[in-house]
C-alpha cells in the first residue's frame, strides 16, 4: 500500500503565511483610519458650510458696514492713521465676503450611508499606496485613492465604485513573486501602514483640535439641551450689524448736516 506523502512547510512559507494574515489585519486597520480621517474631513468641511451660511454671512455683512463707516470717516480726514484703518477695514470685508461666497459655503450636510462606507472600507484596503510593489504603482494607487477620497465626500458611489473595477482588472494589479520576494514586500507594506495608521492618528487628532471641530462641537452639546447655537450667534451677530447699520446712517446724516 503506497504511503502518502506529506510535504511539510519550509520556514520561509511560515513566515510569510504569517505576514500574509499580520497583513490582512493591518490593512483592515488603516482601512478603518482611512474611513474614520474622510468622515471627520467632510463632516468639518460640511458644518463649515452650514456654519458660512447661517453665521458667515452675518459677519461678512458686519464687516461691510465696518469698513463703510471707515471709509466715511476717511473721506473727511485726512489723517493717514484713519485712511489706513479704511484700507485694513476694506481688505477684511472684501476677504470676509469672499470666504462666505465662495466654495465652502455651498457644502452640503454629510450622511454616507452604510454601503458607500462599506465600498470605501474596501478601497482602502485595495488600493492604499502603503501597499505598492514599486514607485509606479504607488504613483497609480496615490491618484486613485485621492479620486477615492473626493467621491466619498461627495457621496457618489457609482464613482468610487468605478475606482474599485479599475483598479481590478488593470493588469498592474496582477501579482506573484518568489517566497523571499514577496516576504521582504509585505514586511516593508506592513512597516509602511503602521507608520501611515500612526500618521493618520496624529491628523485625526489636530482635526478634532481645530477651532472648527471644536465649535460643531459646541453646537452638538447645545442641541442637546435643546438649543440652536448657530441660531444664537446668528441673533447676537444681527443685532451688532443693525447698531453698525445705524452708525453709518447716523454719521451721513451728520456730515450731511455740518456740510461735509
Amino acid at each position: 500500500m503506497p504511503t502518502e506523502i506529506v510535504r511539510h512547510q519550509t520556514p520561509e512559507e511560515v513566515e510569510l503565511l504569517r505576514k500574509r494574515e499580520e497583513l490582512a489585519a493591518v490593512r483592515a486597520d488603516l482601512a478603518e483610519r482611512e474611513l474614520e480621517l474622510a468622515d471627520l474631513r467632510a463632516q468639518l468641511k460640511s458644518f463649515e458650510g452650514r456654519y458660512l451660511r447661517e453665521v458667515g454671512v452675518l459677519y461678512a455683512e458686519l464687516d461691510e458696514w465696518e469698513a463703510r463707516i471707515a471709509e466715511l470717516e476717511a473721506s473727511y480726514d485726512a489723517n493717514p492713521a484713519t485712511k489706513q484703518r479704511a484700507t485694513q477695514a476694506r481688505e477684511r470685508a472684501n476677504s470676509s465676503h469672499d470666504a462666505t461666497h465662495g466654495e465652502a459655503s455651498n457644502e452640503k450636510e454629510f450622511q454616507p450611508s452604510a454601503d458607500i462606507r462599506s465600498l470605501f472600507r474596501d478601497i482602502a484596503k485595495r488600493i492604499h499606496p502603503d501597499f505598492a510593489k514599486d514607485v509606479a504603482d504607488q504613483h497609480r494607487r496615490t491618484r486613485l485613492m485621492a479620486r477615492a477620497n473626493e467621491a466619498y465626500s461627495r457621496g457618489d458611489v457609482e464613482a468610487l465604485q468605478r475606482i474599485l473595477d479599475e483598479f481590478k482588472n488593470d493588469p498592474e494589479s496582477i501579482e506573484g513573486e518568489d517566497i523571499g520576494s514577496e516576504l521582504i514586500r509585505i514586511i516593508r507594506q506592513i512597516a509602511q501602514a503602521k507608520a501611515h495608521i500612526a500618521a493618520i492618528a496624529k491628523e485625526i487628532l489636530q482635526l478634532q483640535e481645530s477651532e472648527t471641530a471644536k465649535l460643531r462641537n459646541d453646537v452638538e452639546a447645545a442641541a442637546q439641551v435643546g438649543r440652536d447655537l448657530l441660531a444664537e450667534l446668528s441673533a447676537a451677530i444681527s443685532e451688532q450689524v443693525a447698531q453698525s447699520k445705524k452708525q453709518y446712517e447716523d454719521k451721513i446724516q451728520e456730515a450731511r448736516t455740518s456740510g461735509r
